[in-house]
């Protein structure tokens, strides 16, 4: 939590963490439903409706007539809110690469495959544990994170 917290400290006058939370589901899963935003985010929709008019607000989300059907409106992340996404991203990896650097490899080896068994009984697909030296291949080298935890 401290990294996250950290990592979103730059806009933190702008953006709350459950704000946050709300750009990174827009960012994955593009265009999405107010009521579909509010069962991901496990908020009442009157609660991701506020969330929403501050992200709005602040210039990073925009409310748009979907396409499919007029009477339903879309809401998406606007270039300004892919940067800020995008922003404390980076420095989440770079902070996560950081520590994890600092460990011994078997340490770390055990980290990747404790967060491979995490990931799994969360019902996430399975990711397979690298060989002995080989965990770059997860994102825990250089090349940064493969996924944004």
């Amino acid at each position: 939590m401290a990294v996250s917290a950290r990592s979103l400290a730059a806009v933190e006058d702008g953006v709350t963490l459950p704000q946050f939370r709300m750009l990174i589901v827009l960012s994955t899963r593009g265009a999405t439903k107010l009521v579909a935003l509010a069962e991901l985010l496990q908020v009442a929709p009157s609660t991701a409706m506020r969330m929403v008019d501050r992200l709005i607000t602040a210039g990073l989300a925009v409310r748009e007539v979907n396409p499919e059907s007029r009477r339903e409106t879309l809401l998406t992340l606007t270039e300004e809110g892919r940067r800020t996404v995008a922003g404390v991203v980076a420095r989440r990896r770079a902070a996560i690469a950081s520590i994890v650097e600092r460990l011994d490899p078997a340490h770390r080896a055990a980290l990747v495959e404790a967060l491979a068994a995490f990931n799994e009984a969360g019902g996430e697909p399975a990711v397979p544990v690298p060989e002995e030296g080989q965990a770059e291949t997860l994102g825990w080298g250089e090349t940064g994170l493969a996924r944004d935890l």
